[in-house]
């Protein structure tokens, strides 16, 4: 006997009622669709903040759910637990329990789990047929050990799939939308930074992960949160905002500060009590909230959605997880036609938008070729910005920061060398140390797929397409170009050396190591 057996289709889910999809967010699901058609049972869905991860979770709960089928929603954190049961039974999921300690909404016999990650690493799995793990970047024992054992069809969701190892648990990358596209359609709105005082990092202590330890971040917090109450005040105020700190206690004196000059702000970390956070949020969900400033470690970094918050305080200096930069920012980037909201300021008091800046156009624009790609983002160690340097602005708009192709306008830097006029032809054609590599941007990433369709197993096609792709141009292919929809072309010569040069680079990069 199977779930479907037990759990014929609910009346209660066959009435559930979602707002129509997106274009992207309907394609994204047949994506998923198709992906299980091909035999990949672990599934990650990379969705930016706006994307509505949580929609398309919920969304593809119910098509199992009206199937008879089992499922479990695995949260990461408490404070997405009632938000996410919350959104549920507002689309009319209101059959399912909640596996949380000492959670009222606890309901075992339910085919539809709402899940701590902590709470269910510590009790025996619920029979499932689908599992759907929130911000999966983040690993849990508890889900981690499962997937593997398991039958169900899984999928993670992210905004920032970056962390080591995801792709050995899961096999396929579906990228919903951009930044970039999101911002365009007015899902996102438009981010002004504002590179501010920041603490002088040089010498801190860092921890066995490669970041900054947090007490050393948040002694060298402490000396500048006068200027960070300063700036606020200056380009802030009025302004519903976050504000992430490095520590408890850094967070605990930015919010002493703030009240100090008549602003209300709290703290909200882990040592914030359920009936406070409750209290917290109820308030500062409120369209007229008399609390302007919640401060944060981590708690408000992931999921946390009040779309009226217009400015962000970056205090948290981070050298390497570009994917928390990118989670703490993307809180203030929801739209919010109710309000008037037309942009986020982010007030840098970090520097992270200087380290990071590179990495962030590229996402912003591109999304992320394949899972191993990720690896990359949240592995390297960025450089230390230079103490009175401020953010390169774009030649057209002036936006900052500006690294190849503006956030703001679009404007797109090229290599002189990159690209050249055929005579009597009306196109682009790259070329790379004088050499024709192609006769546009589409005919090198076609080339690319060719390369990778003869050398690369399927589940590793994309990835090593885009980076054959990046190694010739300069920058990742657009989101839209996909393998199994690309023509079948002939790989030229220069592009074959090309390759065969980096292959050649790379093994002697190995060897090197090894000796």
């Amino acid at each position: 006997m199977t779930a479907r057996d037990l759990f014929p289709a609910s009346k209660s889910y066959a009435a559930a009622k979602f707002p129509p999809p997106r274009e992207f967010q309907a394609s994204a699901h047949q994506l998923l669709r198709n992906g299980v058609k091909q035999g990949h049972r672990c599934q990650v869905l990379m969705a930016p903040t706006g994307a509505g991860k949580t929609y398309l979770g919920l969304r593809i709960a119910h098509e199992a759910l009206v199937k008879g089928n089992r499922v479990v929603f695995v949260c990461d954190r408490t404070t997405l637990i009632n938000q996410t049961s919350d959104t549920a039974r507002g689309y009319g999921l209101v059959d399912h329990g909640v596996m949380q300690a000492q959670n009222p909404r606890r309901d075992e016999t339910s085919p539809f789990q709402i899940a701590s990650a902590a709470t269910i690493a510590m009790r025996k799995w619920p029979p499932a047929d689908v599992i759907i793990v929130d911000e999966c970047h983040t690993f849990h024992k508890g889900w981690v050990d499962h997937i593997p054992n398991t039958k169900a069809v899984v999928i993670g969701l992210s905004a920032t799939p970056f962390s080591k190892g995801l792709g050995k648990l899961f096999t396929n990358l579906v990228n919903a939308t951009t930044m970039h596209d999101l911002t365009r359609d007015g899902v996102l709105v438009p981010m002004r930074v504002l590179s501010c005082t920041r603490p002088d990092m040089t010498g801190a202590k860092v921890s066995k992960f490669g970041e900054w330890e947090q007490d050393a971040a948040a002694e060298r917090g402490m000396k500048i949160i006068g200027d960070v109450v300063t700036e606020w005040l200056k380009h802030g105020q009025g302004r519903k905002t976050i504000c992430f700190g490095a520590n408890i206690a850094h967070c605990e004196e930015i919010v002493r500060q703030f009240n100090m000059v008549g602003v209300s702000a709290a703290a909200f970390t882990k040592d914030t009590d359920e009936k406070e956070r409750a209290q917290l949020l109820a308030e500062y969900r409120g369209r007229h909230s008399r609390l302007r400033i919640l401060v944060s470690v981590e708690a408000l970094a992931k999921g946390f959605d009040v779309p009226d918050v217009e400015c962000v305080i970056d205090c948290r200096p981070l050298r390497k997880s570009l994917s928390t930069a990118i989670q703490m920012w993307g809180r203030g980037l929801r739209s919010s036609p109710d309000t008037g909201k037309t942009d986020c300021i982010l007030l840098d008091h970090s520097g992270n938008i200087l380290r990071f800046r590179d990495d962030f156009e590229d996402i912003y624009f591109n999304g992320l070729p394949a899972l191993d790609d990720g690896q990359r983002m949240d592995k390297d160690v960025r450089q230390e910005p230079e103490a009175d340097k401020k953010p390169k602005g774009c030649p057209a708009c002036g936006y900052r920061p500006f690294a190849k192709r503006c956030m703001s306008c679009g404007h797109e830097v090229v290599k002189p060398s990159l690209t050249q006029a055929e005579a009597g032809v009306m196109r682009e054609v790259v070329m790379l140390g004088g050499k024709k590599m192609g006769d546009d941007r589409a005919h090198v990433w076609a080339q690319a797929v060719a390369y990778a369709r003869a050398f690369s197993a399927p589940d590793r096609q994309q990835g090593r397409a885009a980076n054959i792709y990046r190694d010739i141009t300069g920058s990742w292919p657009a989101n839209g170009w996909k393998v199994e929809t690309t023509p079948v072309v002939a790989v030229t010569r220069p592009v074959l050396n090309k390759i065969q040069q980096k292959n050649i680079a790379y093994k002697k990069s190995l060897a090197r190591v090894a000796a």
